[in-house]
């Protein structure tokens, strides 16, 4: 990686590079710890440096960008904020970019509620500030009561400093931005310098005036501001950051019923994973009996992730034999073994960052053998059991009690369980969880583990409704360590796992591309070996 431009004067590098003491920094002409991380190469200082960079670059032209399809629908959303926060000042940042180590960061991807209410995806807009600003209400953007500005950093012009020294805004370090009148225009959002944020926030705060309203832990500097404001105006900061948490709440409730836009981004991202499960089964004749052979399978998913979307929606599973029995095991540093299946977990994140999240559970060699094809037929007919109860006007935790009523029969019906199938569905047995330890739904959106802040009774206790979309992802898991099961079922683990869209009269299987009857899965996998042996040869 290019090392990074350095604030370090060539004067001071000159001293650090003679040996100063670098234990506690104290001593005369030694270098204070903070500024060590730019002890390496740094910018020219030279008045001509400046001039010269400064000089000879062509014209920079705006770029007159089409307005997005999602900017109608994230000022929907917006509008159902602002009628429920009347008066108060919403303040959604988009986060700060996170250190990976040292001086590098992780690729950036804004908060969810953020993407929401913006339409932004991708990496543009790194501590960038999302605010809804009171007004007289019905007189806001949509007739509500708020007017959104986004507050972002605007890219340097050529002819500054930042431009060739700034390694996390500088055009020279990470390529161009969209200006603030491109923003405006393309997601029809009023647009400010990130400069003004922190006078605008803390404008007329105080317990007889502005409520402000954070999603707080995602960008420390706007954390500071507000509550430095909140303080000034004689705020109580406990109770202010309890009504924080309550906004981090319904922002999350807002996603649990998904617009149009979203479910055709879902369906992008499923159309994307669909085609990663088969780069996989192409990729694992050559995986077998290789070092960390989970690991090509994982590469294989990875790049159609980033080939076709933005990146993967969660860390992928690729979990051969007894790791599919961790259920989330990313290590991926097994061997793959002819005769073991393995359990790919994987969702493709698009450009819109709305993830899929799919698991099939695959026999390596394209055929199940009979104690295989036994387990995962009776996750497969929980999976389906828990399809006919996912429709409107029954409740969310009724997927799982229908996945789980097939698994403890069948349980039962293989001696496996100690007490009765009945006595375990009860509240006082759950043996059968030993098996299935996990839920079988979760809502699924911008997080793969979507609306996670929502209330139970909007959650777990709702009753299901048009627009939803959920997983459905029974399993079974029989550790090889596990002696509460014969021997032949250790060392075996199967998760089925589909994205379900809730519709008027029921709902849809966005991943029913992809096989899941034992013979359509063998026949499948077959096909898709053929082809990548023809491919080779024809090579």
């Amino acid at each position: 990686m290019t090392d990074q431009p350095s604030e370090t004067t060539p004067a001071a590098a000159r001293e650090a590079s003679a040996g100063a003491p670098a234990d506690t920094g104290a001593e005369p002409g030694s270098q204070p710890l903070s500024e060590r991380v730019d002890n390496r190469t740094h910018s020219p200082e030279s008045s001509a440096f400046a001039e010269f960079m400064a000089s000879q670059w062509a014209p920079a032209a705006e770029k007159d960008l089409p307005r997005e399809e999602v900017a109608d629908h994230a000022a929907q959303r917006r509008l159902r904020i602002s009628k429920e926060h009347t008066g108060q000042r919403l303040v959604i940042p988009a986060g700060a970019p996170k250190v990976r180590s040292n001086d590098t960061d992780y690729r950036f991807r804004p908060h969810s509620a953020f993407a929401h209410l913006t339409g932004l995806g991708v990496d543009h807009e790194p501590n960038a500030v999302l605010v809804l600003e009171p007004v007289e209400p019905g007189s806001g953007d949509d007739a509500g009561d708020h007017t959104a500005v986004l507050y972002f950093h605007p890219m340097a012009g050529r002819d500054t400093r930042e431009f060739y020294a700034d390694a996390r805004n500088g055009q020279f370090w990470v390529g161009d931005r969209p200006t603030l009148r491109e923003i405006s225009t393309a997601y029809g959002l009023r647009t400010r310098d990130l400069s003004e944020l922190e006078a605008a926030l803390s404008k007329d705060v105080g317990a007889d005036g502005v409520q402000l309203r954070l999603v707080r832990a995602q960008d420390a500097a706007v954390d500071g501001i507000v509550d430095s404001a909140r303080q000034a105006g004689g705020v109580e900061l406990e109770q202010a950051h309890l009504q924080d948490d309550q906004l981090v709440e319904r922002l999350s409730e807002l996603r649990l019923i998904k617009d149009e836009h979203e479910i055709a981004q879902l369906r992008e991202s499923v159309d994307m994973t669909v085609r990663g499960f088969e780069d996989v089964v192409r990729a694992l004749p050559h995986a077998i009996a290789k070092p960390r052979g989970e690991r090509l399978v994982e590469g294989a998913f990875f790049a159609r992730a980033r080939a076709e979307g933005n990146d993967l929606g969660y860390d992928t599973i690729a979990a051969s034999g007894n790791n599919a029995t961790v259920l989330h095991w990313i290590r991926n540093t097994g061997e793959i073994r002819p005769q073991d299946m393995i359990l790919l977990d994987a969702g493709v994140e698009a450009e819109s960052l709305y993830t899929a999240d799919i698991t099939r559970t695959l026999p390596v060699t394209g055929e199940f053998s009979e104690i295989q094809r036994q387990i995962y037929q009776a996750v497969l007919d929980a999976a389906d059991h828990a399809f006919t109860v996912a429709v409107p006007g029954n409740r969310f935790r009724d997927v799982h009690d229908a996945a789980m009523s097939v698994l403890a029969a069948r349980l039962e019906e293989w001696g496996l369980l100690p007490v009765s199938a009945e006595v375990s569905l009860s509240e006082r047995g759950q043996h059968h969880r030993r098996w299935m330890p996990h839920g079988t739904s979760h809502h699924l959106g911008l997080d793969v583990h979507d609306c996670a802040q929502a209330r139970r009774e909007l959650y777990q206790d709702a009753v299901i409704e048009p627009g939803m979309v959920f997983t459905i992802e029974p399993g079974l898991y029989f550790k090889a360590e596990d002696l509460a099961v014969p021997e032949q079922y250790r060392g075996i683990g199967v998760r089925i796992e589909d994205d379900v869209l809730i519709t008027a009269d029921g709902n849809e299987n966005l991943s029913a591309a992809l096989p899941r009857h034992p013979d359509d899965v063998e026949s499948w996998m077959q096909g898709l070996f053929e082809s990548s042996e023809t491919s080779s040869t024809a090579h």
